[in-house]
């Protein structure tokens, strides 16, 4: 397993090992120890498996009082994936990164806890497997716009599939009271 680290304090890449032959593919999705010793030591309680269409954009979401970390890969399809620094104190404050999953590079993210994150969907359609280490709270959800001005994500799609919700999110001004230290 080779992890590779980014600009954003504690998000990473994670390219695992792959062991292919004739009948196709094998790789450890996840490990503790060897994730641990990596130096991710977070405690994952839930699983997500979500599928969606071509265009489809979900987020920028995150939660306040349980902030979850997120370890992601895609099993089908194509994503390009975004985690944004909204941890206030942080020499990056609102900078994004960006990466392409996709269940042919079988690549893996681990976004921390501190950041909001969201996806849109490259290919026709894309199922997306992530760990959380905290348990979904539908009350303590919140988020930012997707095309927000001050972070300025250079989206690769421009008239995104959003939800009622993904689609009434704030501006991050708008909420920056509302952000952790």
């Amino acid at each position: 397993m080779k992890i590779i680290p980014t600009e954003l304090d504690g998000a990473v890449i994670i390219e695992p090992d792959v062991h292919k032959d004739g009948r196709g593919f094998f790789l450890e999705s996840y490990h503790a120890e060897k994730y641990q010793q990596a130096g991710i030591a977070a405690a994952f309680v839930q699983d997500n498996h979500s599928a969606s269409i071509r265009g489809t954009l979900r987020g920028l979401h995150a939660q306040r009082e349980h902030p979850q970390g997120k370890l992601l890969r895609v099993i089908a399809g194509e994503i390009f994936d975004v985690a944004v620094d909204m941890r206030r104190r942080s020499p990056t404050f609102a900078r994004w990164l960006s990466f392409n999953l996709s269940a042919e590079n079988r690549r893996q993210v681990y976004v921390p806890p501190g950041f909001f994150h969201g996806f849109c969907v490259l290919s026709e359609t894309a199922e997306v497997e992530y760990k959380c280490t905290d348990f979904y709270a539908p009350g303590d959800e919140f988020g930012v716009i997707w095309n927000d001005p001050q972070i300025g994500i250079e989206w690769p799609i421009k008239d995104p599939i959003l939800s009622p919700k993904d689609a009434a999110l704030p501006l991050l001004s708008e909420i920056l009271d509302q952000l952790p230290e």
